[in-house]
């Protein structure tokens, strides 16, 4: 028993057909979750990462950061996704957000107490498992509010990311180019925020049902509830726990198989599927590896504006977000040719940073980079989305994670990890640009494909309209 939170039901109790207690209407959790992911998104210290890493604080070189600890976050994303995936759907999404409020927590800490190239890469795996946890963030919101909110809290949480991270940056550019504050500094001001975010997570109202098994989890509950009393013993009890949540992971596998079956039989589809893994292993590893490019290019004593220049990107992706959704346009025809041709100005501004010593050129390339990249996301996210069931959202969210990790983490395998090539970061670069050429290249060629075949019937159409209007 409750009262909503949204003022819409007054204080008369909750009703049996609402998805949660009626005090946790839309705006209570999403209130919520919105001040979590500014929090845990509010992280100063990562866009002078690299140089906290390889400066008098830690003492590692480059090339330990470059081979020995960043691939570790991209190898044990792979290994994690899935069964936290998984995970979180059993468990109904508040544990494992709060999981990763205390992985953020753990991880941070470490970054700031811990030596040594082992302790970075344990606080990089640790970070990963936060990483994995996105998909509880973004499928949260969908179990405890009506459908007809989606659209209105799906904004909000995704704003609330983006502006945590755009402060976050801009708070570190400011505190170090005009305050003169330490990095370290900065560490301990990124785990104050995801301490308060893990706070947070605590008060999040539990859902009552899962998002792909909405109606029959409470019956689950009730069950179980009844089991409990009618157990003799303790190892009984356990036992048929046991045997429920096996039964629940194969007949949850086996809607999961059916389910992809469905969200990727249209060609359409499949096609933004493809963009948005495809985008999202570019966008990490370049946004991975940049801080590497800089330290190698900037001149000596030059202060760095890697803060200044995240925030900025950021809050000009956001913008340009914002203007997708208000732009008249037929994305069922234009879409994939707008996707190709604007991944060649990504690959343009990757092939310009390969090539520029110029520290300057190389802020705008990766404004221009991330400012395009958060549009295109945007348009392949609704585009899925129009296509797809609500209740299928989660799945494919986190399918095309999985595939987009698996292509990061064969990047990185062959990149930065095969020691036959001992490529430098600008030559990792070249192939990061070449990679995003041949994504343009294929969806320019399927755009005009979809154009073209989309203009015939309407063509044909147009001149049968004509040629039976004079008889009019």
């Amino acid at each position: 028993m409750g009262f909503c939170w949204s003022g819409e039901c007054g204080i008369r109790p909750c009703q049996a057909g609402y998805y949660m207690p009626c005090r946790a209407g839309w705006v209570g959790p999403t209130g919520l979750l919105c001040i979590y992911g500014f929090c845990s998104m509010m992280r100063p210290i990562e866009p002078f990462l690299t140089e906290f890493l390889t400066g008098t604080y830690k003492n590692l070189t480059t090339e330990q950061v470059t081979r020995q600890v960043y691939p570790v976050w991209t190898y044990s994303s792979l290994v994690l996704l899935v069964p936290v995936l998984l995970v979180t759907d059993y468990l109904r999404y508040k544990p494992v957000i709060i999981l990763q409020g205390i992985t953020y927590v753990t991880a941070f800490l470490l970054i700031l107490v811990g030596s040594g190239v082992h302790s970075a890469q344990w606080a990089l795996f640790i970070y990963s498992i936060a990483m994995a946890a996105d998909v509880a963030y973004f499928s949260y919101i969908y179990s405890v509010v009506e459908p007809s909110y989606y659209q209105k809290v799906t904004s909000y949480v995704r704003g609330a990311i983006l502006v945590g991270y755009a402060v976050g940056a801009l708070l570190a550019q400011l505190l170090v180019s005009l305050g003169g504050v330490s990095l370290y500094c900065l560490g301990v001001v990124t785990l104050i925020s995801v301490s308060i975010a893990l706070l947070t997570s605590l008060f999040l109202p539990m859902p009552k049902t899962s998002l792909f098994h909405k109606g029959r989890y409470s019956a689950q509950q009730v069950n179980s509830s009844e089991d409990t009393e009618d157990s003799e013993s303790q190892g009984s009890f356990i036992w048929t726990k046991s045997v429920k949540a096996t039964k629940y992971v194969r007949r949850m596998l086996r809607r999961l198989l059916l389910d992809c079956k469905k969200c990727y039989s249209s060609t359409a589809v499949l096609f933004f599927c493809i963009w948005a893994a495809t985008g999202m292993c570019g966008f990490y590893q370049v946004a991975g590896y940049v801080q590497i490019l800089w330290v190698y290019i900037q001149p000596h004593n030059f202060t760095a504006y890697n803060g200044g220049v995240e925030a900025i990107s950021t809050l000009s992706g956001a913008a340009a977000t914002v203007a997708v959704g208000h732009m008249t346009l037929d994305w069922s025809v234009w879409g994939e040719l707008v996707l190709g041709g604007f991944t060649f100005l990504i690959t343009g501004a990757l092939f310009l940073m390969n090539l520029t010593h110029n520290i300057w050129i190389s802020y705008t390339c990766l404004f221009i980079f991330k400012t395009v990249y958060m549009q295109l996301t945007t348009i392949c996210t609704f585009q899925i989305a129009k296509a797809l069931d609500r209740e299928r959202y989660a799945l494919v969210f986190g399918i095309n994670s999985f595939v987009g990790t698996v292509l990061q983490s064969v990047l990185t395998g062959i990149v930065i990890n095969t020691k036959s090539l001992q490529l430098t970061i600008t030559s990792q670069f070249l192939i990061y640009a070449s990679y995003f050429a041949a994504i343009s290249l294929l969806f320019t060629l399927r755009g005009m494909y979809t154009v073209l075949c989309m203009g015939q019937p309407a063509a044909s159409h147009q001149a049968e309209r004509e040629t039976r209007l004079p008889e009019a």
